[in-house]
């Protein structure tokens, strides 16, 4: 069956899977009338959609969530509920908006009254909706990692970038909110307060395993066919998907079908982060060699301890490991530099570093953390917190600060780590054509065979 065909046979079928919203109230007028909002669509109602997305989103009063979609019912009417409470909180009154609930997004991106979606899904599900979404004419937010795979990546970008699409990816350490230093920090490098820059040590944990779970009934409320996507069927049980009882640490997080662990979980935050003090936002590693430990058995089979040892081309050499304190250390010529989040975490599920103390700046030199840039030197976007610097961008129709390609790269990034993980010796990576040098069994792993009619391979324009 023809895509175009399916999205046809879907509408019609999952009707009674969809709400739809009144019309707004007309008491509000002038630049705060509805009319005259960011209409905002939700794809993916979990724990960070409601505890940092929406949040982040919608307490801008440009905004105005219309709309929410998961493919767990159950969830898209929390959604719902918590957008309007949201409001009603916010407006001192009921009724200001009737938010539609979907349970396929899809029929959500066919309303030409959204503007603009947020993707709060598990990683399978990232670079399709990112590409049918910026298809559809919508400005798009994005969850980190940018996909499942690199050939899912580049799929994603060159669709955003071809249709002019205003993309942000949730790469919440370039934001000057809420951790400045992040910024500082990679200022201060491409500068060359530490001299030239040697070397990098990015601190990041592996998983722990888990134990095998039983086969379970699918919930009623679960569209568990399509919550699977591209990826091949298995057998439902709780711990593979997400709790139904709250908004807790989801188990797919440590399922390699659906995503790759801890090194583009939070190594996408971290290896931007290198990347951005290096200038090599649009490129990354030419040769790359990793270890790590794997579980031998049980549901969650993610990585657990690793380390990967990856060089540039301007010669700096990064490793990756969880034996270094969570966060970013540059080393140069004439002194080191660190950044981390210190001890804030944003959920609950945060690693832990093995120091106990972490600064959010520090220096082997003090006096290098006060340095002043000069007006002639190199001065990076100063963006604020990430979802208003996506809506600013949405305004101006500029560039914001992780566009796609950006996103993509520090994805990218991860992605050949974790296939080093997997093949012995040092691999060869050719950034440019974005494929291994001399090496079919790594090339192979660009991509993942996708499970129609599920997958960036099927999405047509």
């Amino acid at each position: 069956m023809k895509r175009r065909s399916f999205l046809k046979k879907t509408s019609a079928t999952a009707a009674g899977a969809m709400v739809f919203p009144t019309i707004i109230p007309s008491h509000v007028l002038g630049k705060s009338a509805p009319s005259n909002k960011i209409r905002i669509g939700q794809i993916g109602f979990g724990r960070i959609a409601r505890s940092h997305d929406l949040p982040e989103t919608l307490k801008h009063n440009i905004t105005l969530g219309v709309a929410v979609a998961d493919v767990d019912i159950n969830r898209a009417r929390a959604g719902k509920k918590w957008i309007e409470n949201f409001y009603a909180e916010q407006k001192r009154k009921s009724g200001y908006v009737d938010v539609a609930v979907y349970q396929d997004y899809r029929e959500m991106l066919q309303d030409e009254s959204i503007d603009a979606v947020i993707i709060s899904t598990p990683d399978h599900w990232h670079a399709q909706p990112a590409m049918e979404a910026a298809l559809a004419g919508k400005d798009i937010y994005l969850q980190k990692p940018a996909s499942l795979t690199i050939a899912e990546g580049r799929q994603m970008s060159d669709i955003v970038n071809r249709t002019g699409r205003i993309f942000q990816q949730g790469s919440q350490q370039r934001g000057t909110s809420p951790w400045p230093q992040f910024h500082r920090a990679c200022e201060l490098v491409r500068n060359g307060r530490i001299g030239e820059l040697k070397s990098i040590q990015v601190g990041l944990p592996g998983d722990p395993s888990g134990n095998m779970e039983p086969s379970m009934a699918v919930p009623e409320n679960l569209d568990y066919e399509m919550w699977l996507g591209s990826t091949p069927y298995k057998y439902y049980t709780e711990k593979r998907v997400h709790p139904q009882a709250d908004f807790s640490r989801p188990g797919w997080l440590r399922c390699e079908q659906f995503g790759a662990g801890m090194i583009t979980g939070w190594g996408a935050h971290h290896i931007d982060t290198a990347h951005w003090a290096m200038g090599t936002e649009y490129t990354g590693p030419v040769e790359i060699e990793a270890e790590a430990i794997f579980p031998e058995f049980g549901l969650w089979n993610v990585h657990g301890d690793f380390k990967v040892h990856s060089k540039y081309a301007n010669g700096v050499n990064m490793v990756i490991s969880g034996e270094f304190p969570n966060g970013v250390r540059f080393e140069g010529t004439e002194g080191w530099i660190f950044v981390s989040r210190g001890n804030v975490t944003v959920t609950s599920s945060d690693p832990e570093s093995p120091t106990a103390e972490l600064k959010a700046l520090d220096a082997s030199d003090p006096k290098i953390l006060e340095s002043e840039i000069g007006p002639d030197e190199i001065h990076l976007y100063k963006a604020p917190e990430q979802h208003e610097d996506w809506l600013n961008a949405i305004q101006s129709r500029k560039e914001p600060v992780a566009p796609a390609e950006v996103g993509h790269r520090s994805c990218s990034a991860c992605l050949v780590s974790h296939i080093a993980m997997k093949i012995p010796g040092k691999l060869n990576w050719d950034p440019g054509r974005e494929k291994f040098i001399d090496n079919d069994q790594a090339n192979k792993m660009l991509k993942r065979p996708q499970r129609f009619p599920y997958g960036t391979d099927f999405v047509l324009d």
